[in-house]
């Protein structure tokens, strides 16, 4: 959902999550998706919860958007955990996202004997890239 902080602006963020406390906070990314998804009510709510794996707080997840003007979604689940104690805000930002709704299933299917393609053989490709991610455990 947007870049790998550095240990950097982790450090610097650090700071961030000290401040926000129980206290709504100013998202700074206006038009995220943090800033549509997270608000007061559920703010309210989920703001003093945390995450069994390691302790992961909402203010951690949205802390990108709290301190930077420029994210698109704003949100980083700090372990799989996140997902379930935060679901009220992940669970519409992530459909939102991807363009699914809330009772979309997700299917793999490996069998390279199913693609179907029409590659013009006067124009090949020379190179791709293929983006893989996996689930967090534990």
């Amino acid at each position: 959902m947007g870049t790998l902080l550095s240990l950097s602006s982790s450090v610097a963020l650090s700071s961030t999550f000290s401040k926000m406390s129980d206290t709504f906070p100013e998202i700074k990314s206006k038009h995220s998706l943090v800033a549509k998804y997270v608000t007061e009510p559920l703010w309210e709510k989920l703001s003093r919860a945390k995450t069994k794996t390691s302790g992961f707080t909402l203010s951690k997840a949205i802390a990108c958007a709290v301190e930077f003007d420029n994210q698109h979604c704003g949100i980083y689940a700090g372990d799989w955990d996140s997902y379930k104690v935060f679901a009220d805000v992940f669970d519409p930002l992530i459909q939102e996202y991807h363009g699914i709704s809330a009772d979309s299933v997700h299917t793999s299917d490996m069998d390279v004997n199913k693609i179907k393609g029409n590659i013009d053989p006067k124009a090949p490709v020379h190179s791709t890239r293929i983006r893989v991610g996996r689930s967090i455990d534990g």
